[in-house]
């Protein structure tokens, strides 16, 4: 059972993640095992690593920025503020950042995010 809690984010907790992006862990415990929150950050002419995730459903919610997302068969589509990209378990994904400033959104795992289910498909 989740039990209620406020979680308060570190102002120094963005770290660089193997896919290619800045990563602030929101919220990850295994204490909600159902569902983890995190802030991606993605540098102006970035791209991620084409990768998947094992067991694990995404969505990308864009708040700022500029994009092209590449999900699974999908043909490439541009996105910003208030876009929702949803991808689906073991689907193949990529964001590029194709505007001028940093391409941010938060990354919503269900159930939360683990690393032994990404998988690098470069």
């Amino acid at each position: 059972m989740v039990k209620a809690s406020i979680q308060r984010t570190q102002p120094d907790s963005e770290y660089y993640f193997e896919e290619g992006c800045f990563i602030t862990e929101l919220s990850n415990s295994s204490d909600d095992p159902d569902v983890s929150v995190a802030r991606a950050r993605v540098e102006p002419g970035k791209t991620t690593r084409w990768h998947s995730l094992e067991g694990i459903s995404e969505r990308y919610i864009i708040l700022e920025g500029q994009g092209m997302v590449e999900v699974a068969d999908l043909d490439p589509e541009m996105v910003g503020p208030g876009d929702v990209v949803i991808i689906p378990s073991g689907q193949r994904q990529r964001i590029t950042n194709s505007g001028a400033v940093d391409l941010i959104f938060l990354a919503i795992c269900s159930p939360r995010f683990d690393a032994s289910a990404y998988r690098d498909l470069e």
